[in-house]
């Protein structure tokens, strides 16, 4: 073994329901050697930490650290940015905008001075905004600076699709991009179950058929889920940390995998200077680029309305 073989270090900052939840997905799944949480509370992130270094016999090995100080989160190699205004049930994601862009641009100058070469994730919402506004306070290229976007709501969709549908989850493959909110829309042309366009799904004995009325519903469905999740509960936080385990995965790993991660997009369709997630290759070094996804016309004006929203509250925080 070579001992000089440099550790991969993750850093959480935000140790509230997503931020420890990230971190015990991460370490359960072994995504990295080393797990840093960063919260103002202390006490609560001292707690997180003792708790799951508790758990360190059941699950890969890593080293876990955690501290209301900067310092913890040196020489990551990503950095996870969990840390935000919590949204309320009923409360739309742009409304938690000005307060978490707010705290973004206080806690990122640190992070870069004790972290300057790492890759920097954005999964507090509204994540679009926020991504946004962190690529631009940073200077950072636009690659190494992107949000957990909408791989979350692709597989809430892609769950959705297989209960309706009757298939394994794995055998569906759709993708949702745009806003990782209201203004989001399903690339219903290019998804697939089993490889069969879904468009021409024909449904098995005794399963109803995937019309449009239904994927409008499972569309519908989707977008409401989070809400539905946080009346309930106050929070969504276990797929969430999934999905972003498994982000920081594609990077850590440089695994070029094709991720629905929202970036500021370069003459996407004619969208330039937004953030929104579009199927995006995702390696080492953050977002290698994104790819030429063929689009109806109905799903390229949704983006582009979608680009409008994304704009709109831009330019109301002054970017």
């Amino acid at each position: 073994m070579d001992e000089t073989r440099r550790t991969t270090k993750l850093a959480i900052v935000g140790a509230g329901a997503v931020g420890s939840t990230l971190a015990y997905a991460a370490l359960a799944r072994g995504a990295a050697r080393s797990v840093a949480l960063l919260d103002v509370n202390r006490a609560k992130v001292e707690a997180e930490v003792l708790d799951l270094r508790h758990g360190g016999m059941f699950i890969p090995q890593a080293e876990i650290d955690g501290s209301d100080d900067v310092e913890v989160c040196r020489g990551a190699d990503i950095v996870a940015v969990t840390a935000g205004a919590k949204q309320k049930p009923g409360q739309s994601r742009l409304d938690l905008a000005e307060a978490t862009v707010g705290l973004t641009r206080s806690i990122l100058p640190g992070l870069l001075e004790v972290a300057p070469d790492a890759v920097f994730l954005m999964v507090t919402n509204p994540v679009d905004v926020v991504t946004y506004a962190a690529q631009e306070i940073s200077g950072l290229p636009r690659g190494r600076v992107f949000g957990s976007g909408t791989v979350l709501d692709s597989s809430r969709l892609r769950d959705a699709l297989a209960r309706h549908c009757g298939v394994a989850v794995g055998n569906v493959h759709a993708n949702i991009a745009g806003e990782h909110g209201d203004s989001e829309i399903v690339l219903w042309s290019s998804a697939t179950i089993a490889g069969v366009p879904l468009l021409d799904w024909r449904p098995f004995r005794g399963h109803p058929p995937l019309d449009e009325p239904a994927r409008r519903r499972i569309a519908t469905d989707v977008v409401e889920s989070a809400y539905r999740v946080i009346a309930g509960k106050g929070a969504t936080n276990y797929a969430v940390g999934l999905a972003a385990t498994r982000i920081i995965e594609a990077v850590l790993n440089d695994e070029h995998r094709v991720m629905n991660v929202s970036s500021r997009l370069d003459d996407f369709y004619g969208i330039s200077d937004v953030c929104l997630s579009v199927p995006s290759l995702v390696g080492r070094r953050g977002v290698a680029e994104t790819i030429d996804t063929p689009l109806s016309d109905d799903e390229v004006a949704g983006l582009r309305a979608s680009a409008e929203n994304m704009r709109a509250v831009q330019q109301r925080l002054g970017f």
